[in-house]
């Protein structure tokens, strides 16, 4: 047949784009039909004579498809695909010819080159023409690109573009799009494979396969520039949707940069911190602390890292969103007040029968009844006074006590090693039974008054004996 022109109708060219701008599109359309199709994978390679050919395995391209600004097929299945055909594919056509990039399409539907050539109608305006002869391989499967002139920096600078050849690696797939871990320190932003921005302090990479309004609207014809408002909120929401331990992993240790101020951005939306310590808590054996929590309650950390649970350090203001929540799996979130809880629950006192005391343990504990005559005898309240290996932690902090007043068993418990001598049993065997006679905790104004007085006695007794 004799070659016919189709008028590309451009009327206004994207004068900003290069040639792997161009490059871009042609690779966008070859895997969306690839997707569409279910067909092989697209081919980019280099021919023999230092040529460049793009070739997917789809249904072919026809010069009708230039008429078109947005392909029906893909706006219907556009969580699936990345362009719109049509206005793309044009842009492109354009900015060969301006880069005096060669141009040859084929399928078997016919061969397409460009060429300037006069307008229908108007012969002294020269426009941009859409060349198409008889294919000269009618069997061929799909449609392939032959470019002449673009170099391999156009091709790298196009692929780069792509999810697909970015070698970024998938951590989790959630309904709104992926968590991709990043493979250099800027994170990427895709659609549907697509880059459209980058984040200098993200944490991860995405790729948001569920577009909102707001991000359609962003998409502009050009593809680039997406601000960081029209995808936040799918950013969030891939994130919230997240189950992997992974993920939580990242998430979390990077909340330990909280104090450092190097925060990624994610960990710096509250809803996001929150959801990594209920996956990772539903995950892992993990006990929230803050920084301060490490220092004025060391002990019990350190009996968290010997019961076999992994410290994790969240910010102060992340402390008071998780406290009380449960994870995802129903589980209370574990910090500090819900490990000190859990320990006192679980606990049980190891006692120790007076036969299995040290000689000095003995001698010390003998003493007993003469410390108790010192201050005028127990109450009658107190019925046993017993040693235990272990010890209950104290009300007020997070240290093991030294010794307990039981109201409800009617003994006072101390904790073996007060025996190691005279001063520290009597000193603890005293503020118990100050407990057992005011019928007060610490801090209280009636024990404390209790314990004065009980002080005094002993003192006075003291000094009684001295005279003599």
């Amino acid at each position: 047949m004799d070659t016919k022109k189709f008028d590309l109708n451009i009327e206004k060219v994207l004068e900003d784009w290069e040639v792997y701008h161009a490059i871009r599109e042609i690779i966008s359309n070859a895997l969306d039909e690839q997707l569409l199709t279910e067909t092989s994978d697209i081919k980019i390679f280099k021919d023999g004579k230092g040529v460049w050919h793009i070739r997917d395995f789809g249904r072919g391209i026809k010069y009708e498809h230039l008429t078109q600004n947005e392909n029906e097929e893909k706006l219907k299945k556009s969580h699936l695909v990345i362009g719109k055909f049509g206005v793309g594919l044009k842009d492109a056509l354009a900015t060969f010819d301006r880069h005096k990039v060669r141009v040859l399409i084929k399928s078997k539907y016919g061969d397409i080159t460009i060429g300037k050539s006069s307008k229908h109608g108007f012969e002294d305006i020269t426009t941009l023409h859409a060349l198409i002869n008889d294919p000269t391989e009618k069997k061929i499967i799909g449609t392939e690109f032959i470019l002449g002139g673009c170099k391999k920096d156009d091709i790298d600078k196009a692929k780069s573009f792509f999810l697909k050849f970015s070698g970024e690696e998938l951590l989790e797939k959630t309904e709104f799009g992926e968590v991709l871990k990043k493979s250099s320190n800027t994170a990427k932003i895709y659609i549907n494979g697509l880059r459209v921005a980058e984040e200098e302090n993200f944490l991860f990479s995405y790729n948001i396969t569920s577009l909102t309004r707001v991000m359609r609207k962003a998409l502009n014809r050009e593809r680039t520039h997406v601000g960081r408002t029209a995808y936040t909120d799918r950013v969030k929401a891939i994130l919230l949707l997240c189950r992997d331990k992974n993920v939580a992993m990242f998430l979390v240790d990077n909340l330990k940069e909280y104090e450092t101020g190097l925060l990624s951005d994610e960990l710096k939306w509250t809803d996001v911190a929150v959801h990594a310590c209920k996956l990772l808590n539903a995950n892992e054996k993990v006990i929230f602390l803050t920084p301060s929590e490490l220092v004025y309650a060391k002990d019990m950390a350190d009996r968290a890292v010997d019961d076999g649970f992994k410290i994790v350090t969240i910010p102060d203001n992340i402390k008071s969103k998780i406290r009380g929540l449960t994870d995802l799996k129903g589980n209370p979130i574990r910090d500090l007040e819900e490990y000190k809880s859990e320990w006192d629950e679980s606990f049980e006192f190891k006692f120790v029968n007076e036969k299995n005391l040290s000689s000095k343990e003995r001698e010390v504990f003998s003493r007993t009844k003469k410390i108790l005559e010192i201050v005028g005898g127990a109450p009658r309240s107190v019925k046993k006074i017993l040693i235990s290996e272990t010890m209950r932690l104290e009300t007020m902090g997070y240290r093991e006590a030294a010794g307990v007043w039981e109201e409800q068993n009617n003994r006072i418990v101390i904790k073996r090693d007060q025996l190691k001598n005279l001063e520290l049993y009597a000193g603890t065997l005293l503020h118990e039974i100050a407990h057992a006679k005011s019928g007060a905790s610490d801090v209280s104004k009636e024990f404390e008054q209790e314990l004065s007085r009980l002080l005094g006695l002993a003192a006075s007794k003291g000094l009684s004996i001295e005279r003599r």
